[in-house]
């Protein structure tokens, strides 16, 4: 539609906006980086083990519990016989 025409007419003056349109100039691209993150979960199992050491305390105290008792003897006295204070005492 332009190409050949425009080129034939020299419609493009030395200093103007206006000018015949030409094949596009393409230039290096340019590059984008975009970072992008993924976030993954590990499950990690840790077996604990709790062991319950019970200590049982005996703490140890006395208390004195009095009992009495009573012993009677008889002793005896025979100031009448004096032979027979001489057999009881043999």
């Amino acid at each position: 539609m332009f190409g050949n025409n425009c080129f034939k007419k020299n419609c493009c003056p030395v200093i103007s906006t206006d000018c015949c349109p030409t094949d596009p100039v393409y230039e290096q691209p340019i590059e984008n980086c975009v970072q992008k993150d993924y976030i993954h979960e590990v499950v990690h199992i840790i077996p604990i083990h709790t062991n319950v050491v019970n200590n049982h305390i005996y703490k140890h105290t006395y208390m004195p519990e009095y009992t009495c008792s009573e012993e009677s003897i008889t002793t005896n006295i025979n100031d009448g016989c004096p032979g027979f204070n001489n057999f009881m005492n043999n």
